[in-house]
């Protein structure tokens, strides 16, 4: 719309000299045409040729124009405009044509024409009418950027190229455009072409800064970094004060291994603005690359104690370290730290600040710092399901209940479709001795598991346990002949499994399979020995239960195992030593609710 409007504007004030507005915006490299699609453009050029001489012709051959007749062509040719800007293209296309049937020769008619179908889309009629306004005035480079802007939008690059060629050569005081006829070579790889374009241009212009930059461009395509080198030192020179342009130099030396002379100019940026972050940021990478880890921290910490350095570098830099973490050596765990403290103090309301320090101090074993600090990045942005994620494992590893599902249930507010948020929040009701509501919970999230056979197992085994508890045992026994289907070797399952049915005294062949094969496993595990001797208990092989237990005894501390111990010597006949053991689970914590009757009794109740 815009440049219909300057279009207009000048038709109005200067159509009687046929000067008209360019069509602004270089235009992005395509690929060629094939040759079918080139032979079919090239008839219809040929085509619009004789149609013009034709035109030509019959134009020389007819008397001039009439007052009426030129007012006439004018007067469509504006409202042709008018229609255009306001997106009317056919109406406005009907104006100017028939403007072009008085004045088929009117250079800024055909451009005009050309204008019209390129915003219209009719590429090819834009091309043909966009070539005519060239060959009436060769002399306009309005007409030649048109024209090379249809090309490139027909795909047609080579065709852009020459016209911005014929552009620089035709028409007086074009120079500025050979920049845009090297961004054509560049765009595609013709270096030599492009570096011939800026030679040009440097003699007419002189030093340019963009001319040294597309040099060292093409100079480090070719692999001719002395010359690219060259051009960063003229840039330099003729611009001392800006330190930018060291650092650009020290930059190239850097990334091709030329490190003294990366420290040399590095280190002259820094002369010229000592708090640059960049400069030390490239210092830093020099002593890493020369093994000199003490003076690299001494760089990157004096970089990220500068508020200029942009927060995606610092991020770059600290995900370089979390690939890192943990590392054995502790001083490289710190400096982790402390430089993801240095980025929260520069950005303290950036999300990705606390994100990024969440995942440091998670690596290097600060669970409890990383959770608050994963919370603080949720502060400013909540929309990261992997952040609570990482909040709701923290939690759970915690084993802090209440947090656990206070951050499940706020979740679950932004991301209901996630089955692992259902499965820990079931879980710690669970935990919290709602069974009812981590059933719920977890039914709900066992139904959005999708191609994950493991944690479809994980919600089966928590079911499992959960049915057990609200002694729905044939639910409890599907859910864990579930979970052992995905898994079968799922110690949890098949503890938890082999000891309730063992409480329940059903299936106990079964348990002692199941208790067997996990206690084969873990054979010190003094849980899995007391659910492997609960079973036999239950199968009455009190001996067996007793070797089991005894070997539990050498390192447990638990009140459960003691009295079952307890249990299995007085079912042997010793009820001295029963008792005993009774009363030393009473003093390890808590055991059974039958365990002060037996103490009083001296007596074995189950």
């Amino acid at each position: 719309m815009r440049q219909v409007a300057l279009s207009l504007l000048l038709w109005l004030g200067m159509v009687a000299i046929g000067y008209a507005q360019p069509t602004e915006g270089a235009p992005k490299p395509p690929a060629k045409l094939s040759r079918k699609e080139q032979r079919a453009l090239e008839k219809e050029q040929r085509e619009i040729e004789k149609k013009l001489a034709e035109a030509k012709a019959r134009r020389a051959a007819a008397p001039p124009l009439s007052e009426r007749e030129r007012e006439m062509s004018e007067a469509l040719f504006v409202d042709g405009v008018k229609y255009v800007m306001l997106e009317d293209y056919t109406k406005g296309l009907e104006q100017l044509l028939k403007a072009y049937t008085l004045s088929p020769d009117n250079a800024a008619l055909n451009y005009k024409i050309a204008e019209a179908n390129l915003l219209s889309g009719n590429l090819r009629d834009a091309n043909n009418y966009a070539e005519a306004s060239i060959r009436l005035d060769p002399k306009n480079a309005y007409y030649y950027l048109l024209l090379a802007q249809i090309q490139a939008s027909q795909k047609q690059y080579d065709s852009a190229t020459k016209t911005y060629a014929a552009l620089i050569k035709q028409v007086p005081n074009s120079g500025n455009y050979l920049f845009n006829l090297a961004d054509l070579y560049l765009a595609q790889n013709k270096l030599p072409e492009a570096l011939t374009t800026l030679d040009q241009a440097e003699k007419e212009f002189g030093q340019v800064d963009e001319i040294s930059f597309k040099k060292q461009q093409i100079y480090l395509k070719q692999n001719k970094l002395d010359l690219a080198l060259a051009e960063g030192e003229k840039l330099i020179k003729a611009n001392p004060t800006e330190s930018r342009y060291v650092l650009a130099q020290a930059e190239m030396y850097a990334s091709n291994n030329r490190l003294p002379d990366a420290l040399r100019v590095a280190q002259q940026a820094l002369r010229l603005d000592p708090d640059n972050p960049q400069a030390h940021m490239i210092l830093a990478e020099v002593y890493r690359q020369q093994k000199q880890p003490e003076e690299s921290a001494q760089q990157l910490k004096l970089a990220f104690a500068s508020p200029a350095l942009d927060i995606d570098d610092r991020v770059r830099v600290l995900v370089g370290y979390i690939k890192q973490l943990p590392s054995p050596t502790e001083s490289v765990n710190q400096l982790a730290r402390d430089l993801a403290a240095a980025t929260i103090k520069a950005y303290p309301k950036d999300a990705k600040s606390y994100a990024v320090a969440g995942d440091i101090q998670t690596l290097t074993d600060h669970k409890k710092d990383a959770r608050d600090t994963y919370l603080k990045a949720l502060r400013y942005d909540n929309s990261k399901f992997q952040i609570w994620q990482q909040v709701v494992l923290i939690d759970a590893e915690l084993n802090q209940t209440d947090s656990l599902l206070a951050h499940t249930d706020r979740a679950l507010e932004l991301f209901p479709n996630q089955s692992s948020l259902w499965f820990y929040n079931g879980v710690a009701h669970l935990l919290k001795k709602q069974p009812q509501k981590g059933v719920k919970a977890l039914e709900h999230g066992r139904k959005l598991v999708v191609n994950n056979p493991e944690l479809l197992g994980q919600f089966d085994a928590q079911l499992g346990d959960a049915y057990h508890e609200m002694h729905l045992y044939e639910k409890s026994d599907e859910a864990y002949e579930a979970a052992l289907a995905s898994d079968p070797n799922n110690v949890q399952v098949l503890n938890n499994y082999s000891y309730f049915l063992s409480l329940r005294g059903e299936k106990l062949d079964k348990a002692k399979q199941m208790s067997g094969k996990v206690v084969k496993q873990f054979p010190d595990n003094d849980t899995y020995l007391d659910t492997y001797a609960w079973v036999l208990y239950k199968m009455k092989d009190y001996a067996g239960a007793k070797a089991a237990l005894e070997k539990a005894m050498q390192t447990t501390k638990d009140a459960s195992v003691i009295e079952h111990y307890g249990d299995v010597l007085f079912q042997l006949g010793d009820k001295d030593k029963a008792v005993a053991e009774w009363q030393r689970a009473r003093k390890a914590g808590v055991a059974s609710n039958l365990l002060e009757r037996k103490l009083k009794d001296r007596k074995l109740y189950e």
